[in-house]
């Protein structure tokens, strides 16, 4: 399934302040009985965000629920996606809006099914994490950018902290996953735009 182009993402984001969250809190397993990737969105976090898994009742201390927060990113601790490998996670965190997710340190295999699913999953250390943070708390409107073609991610806004070193970063990211994500390819359209290549190579053996 072909999906949206990536290239640069410029937002407000949504930090989640809170380590080791894993699939089953991202996602809960009661939800995994639809077979299509659409409307897993509403259950993100949702046993966080309600209570007693009441819409009636969210919860007010969840950021999710604060209006002030919002956009296009996701900012989470460390050892974001943890648990099962649940490809849902990648569903819902997309489903819901968000086109990329920064934290310091991903589980090897959300890390992967986010690439797969159209989520940009960005590595940052865990000193300009906690910057990205306290500009948060400072503004809710500051912004980051992420420019996938020149792998950088910038902290925007007046209250970005301006001490303690530089306000953006390089990330890494495979060459194959960045050029599918620039073009919204899967790995199908991959194959295919490389078809005269495989042909050319396929005629010399």
């Amino acid at each position: 399934m072909s999906k949206a182009k990536v290239d640069i993402i410029k937002s407000k984001f949504v930090p989640l302040n809170i380590e080791n969250v894993d699939t089953d809190q991202i996602i809960p397993a009661r939800f995994l009985k639809a077979t299509t990737r659409d409307g897993f969105g509403k259950n993100l976090f949702r046993d966080w965000r309600y209570e007693n898994d009441d819409e009636a009742k969210p919860k007010a201390d969840f950021v999710l629920n604060q209006p002030q927060y919002a956009g296009d990113i996701l900012v989470a601790a460390k050892n974001f996606g943890c648990g099962s490998s649940r490809e849902h996670a990648a569903w819902a965190i997309y489903d819901y809006g968000f086109k990329a997710v920064v934290s310091s340190f991903f589980a090897d295999i959300f890390k992967n099914n986010a690439l797969n699913n159209g989520l940009l999953p960005v590595t940052v250390t865990e000193g300009f994490l906690q910057k990205i943070f306290a500009a948060s708390a400072a503004d809710p409107d500051t912004q980051i950018e992420i420019n996938l073609q020149e792998q950088t991610i910038k902290l925007l806004g007046s209250e970005v902290p301006s001490t303690g070193g530089d306000l953006g970063e390089a990330f890494e990211i495979s060459a194959y996953k960045k050029t599918c994500m620039l073009n919204g390819y899967d790995d199908i359209d991959y194959l295919l735009s490389i078809k005269e290549d495989i042909l050319q190579y396929e005629a010399t053996m």
